[in-house]
């Protein structure tokens, strides 16, 4: 039996998703490259115990199928609750730079804590004009694969990065 097309693809761009967790943890503490998002951070720490925290990479994939499994056969139309994640995600890192902005100013430091703010703000700017161009187009595997990408990949890479003291 062969796998369709689109699966194939969906399986690719999840793989894909390993390049930006592999930015985002790299590096021996927070920087404007690899700022040590939550998701992966967390993931790795809790790995570190296995001394298996490379394996945290491979997170934001597995979220990424579990998050859109009608990807694998071509959906076109952008769930509901996709839109929805976005914006508790949105409302999230700002509640998240404000709670730590001063540790990141104490820490990291005024440009990397700016940096990364301004990043943040880019990727969630991005994805909201993304996402609301999306829903008014109408439905589109491309864009529906794409917008989950994009969302995962922020996730996986700048996304509530570290602001504060290393452990």
């Amino acid at each position: 039996m062969k796998m369709p097309r689109t699966a194939v693809v969906v399986i690719l761009a999840g793989l894909a998703l390993m390049i930006p967790a592999a930015l985002g943890l790299r590096g021996n503490g927070p920087n404007t490259l690899s700022p040590l998002p939550a998701l992966t951070t967390w993931s790795a720490l809790l790995l570190a115990y296995l001394h298996i925290w490379q394996v945290a990479m491979l997170f934001p994939t597995l979220c990424f199928f579990l998050w859109s499994p009608g990807l694998f056969h071509g959906e076109t139309r952008t769930p509901k609750r996709s839109y929805v994640l976005l914006a508790a995600l949105s409302i999230s890192s700002v509640a998240w730079f404000v709670s730590g902005w001063q540790y990141g100013l104490d820490y990291q430091g005024a440009r990397y804590t700016s940096i990364v703010a301004i990043i943040n703000v880019v990727f969630v700017t991005f994805l909201i004009a993304a996402f609301f161009r999306n829903w008014s187009r109408g439905p589109s595997f491309k864009r529906n694969l794409i917008l989950h990408w994009v969302l995962f990949a922020w996730l996986a890479w700048y996304a509530f990065p570290w602001l504060g003291e290393m452990l």
